[in-house]
């Protein structure tokens, strides 16, 4: 019974883990199109100030920034800070979208650690579960199940062995 009950856990392990990596290649297929959402209108709210830029100030968004804080015109000023607002943010996010433009094993790593807050934010919480079947999220499914299971199985392991050890001390060997 014991072994029958070990053998079905091992099962729905490795199936947890199986769906669980299943979810990894469609979590950061979601993420990368909020990515380029957000990318797409960015460049379009900059659009405008950057073709000033690059008439003016030979492209350098950063000179018409400092030529609106420093005019006379109180309006300029106030809008200095709304400009670099959303250079601030076209920097941010054209960075995230170039990254998720490369080798897909390190777009994952910097999705599960190094992905931006706040488009990290909105895709958890508008994260739709699917299963999808194609080759990548198979390898991801089966990739995860397997490493859960060996690693449950060696903490099993390691648990029954020092719970072995524990019962082969001599008490009277022990000091108090």
């Amino acid at each position: 019974m014991r072994t029958f009950l070990l053998t079905y856990s091992r099962l729905i392990i490795f199936a947890i883990g199986l769906l669980f990596g299943i979810q990894i290649p469609s979590f950061v297929d979601q993420y990368q199109k909020r990515v380029d959402a957000h990318f797409q209108e960015v460049s379009a709210n900059i659009a405008g100030f950057q073709l000033t830029a690059n008439d003016l100030f030979s492209g350098d968004l950063r000179a018409l920034i400092a030529h609106y804080e420093q005019s006379n015109d109180q309006v300029f000023r106030r809008d200095a800070g709304s400009i670099r607002i959303i250079h601030d943010r076209y920097s941010r996010i054209s960075a995230e979208h170039l990254v998720m433009e490369g080798n897909s094993f390190l777009v994952v790593m910097h999705v599960v650690f190094a992905a931006d807050q706040e488009l990290l934010g909105e895709s958890v919480n508008q994260y739709t579960y699917t299963v999808p079947l194609n080759s990548i999220a198979i390898q991801w499914g089966l990739a995860i199940a397997v490493l859960l299971t060996l690693a449950i199985d060696f903490l099993f392991y390691c648990c029954v062995k020092c719970v072995g050890l524990m019962r082969r001390r001599n008490p009277s060997t022990n000091p108090a």
